[in-house]
């Protein structure tokens, strides 16, 4: 793997205008489950969210700003790092945003080195174009249910994606330690994607990653706390979780099929953003 030659850890701290950003991932990148009320069948998501304010930035400096959106829900590291990077690649971006392995980390028998591998060799060949990389941290699941479990492979990559950022000069979005996103009502009832104030929240963490400052800085304090929620009602929406969303989840793993097998990219090519 090429490690990017002139690592400057400083430049972290010193926003720059970007003005053709690419994002590359699974369903998180593509935006669910923050609905789009202009078109009821797509999202906008954290990815959108990041590139108005990237397109804000532009235009005060008068530059022209184009961004495209090619991840796909359910989509394996392989194809994120592969034909997604292929493809985002050949825009010619100065920003790309690659955000993969929640669904690998997910089957039991995954190889986190080998992801972690993977990555990098995806994050090397960006940014042996001058491409600038942008990657996130997993959210820690901790109290996840069911989905516990992987804590432990899931932290194994959040390491990996913390050396592979300080070897190849890379931005990472630290959605490991935003507490406020333990916070289930930042998630939607599948208890695997966010919800818009989750989404608004984690695209003000990537702004302020890239350096620069918002208005808002509450987006990383946790909400009041919450109602306490007896055991009966607990028990019933867990019940309820497993039935309508893990169940139909594990009989498409059994079929090997995958809830974005018939979908294409969202937004395939570079265009003027103007949300």
């Amino acid at each position: 793997m090429t490690e990017h030659p002139h690592p400057s850890p400083s430049r972290h701290h010193e926003p720059r205008v970007w003005s053709r950003y690419v994002a590359v991932g699974d369903s998180f990148t593509e935006g669910m489950s923050d609905l789009d009320p202009a078109r009821p069948d797509s999202y906008i998501g954290w990815a959108d969210r990041l590139a108005a304010h990237l397109a804000q930035e532009a235009g005060r400096a008068g530059v022209d700003f184009g961004y495209a959106n090619l991840a796909v829900r359910g989509r394996l590291l392989g194809d994120i790092a592969g034909r997604q990077v292929d493809a985002a690649l050949a825009l010619e971006p100065d920003l790309v945003s690659i955000v993969g392995g929640g669904n690998d980390i997910l089957r039991p028998r995954a190889d986190i080195d080998a992801l972690a591998a993977r990555l990098e060799d995806a994050v090397a060949r960006i940014r042996a174009t001058g491409a600038d990389v942008l990657m996130a941290t997993p959210v820690d699941p901790r109290d996840a249910p069911l989905v516990k479990v992987t804590r432990g492979r899931a932290a194994t990559y959040v390491a990996h994606i913390w050396s592979i950022a300080r070897r190849h000069d890379a931005y990472v979005i630290d959605q490991w330690g935003m507490h406020a996103l333990r916070d289930w009502r930042l998630w939607s009832s599948d208890r695997i994607h966010m919800t818009a104030e989750g989404h608004r929240r984690v695209a003000l963490n990537a702004f302020t990653t890239l350096g620069f400052a918002h208005h808002d800085r509450d987006w990383a304090t946790p909400l009041p706390p919450a109602p306490p929620i007896g055991r009966a009602r607990a028990a019933r929406e867990n019940a309820r979780w497993a039935r309508e969303y893990v169940a139909p989840w594990v009989q498409r793993r059994l079929r090997g099929q995958s809830s974005g097998d018939a979908l294409e990219a969202k937004r395939p090519t570079i265009t003027p953003f103007d949300r």
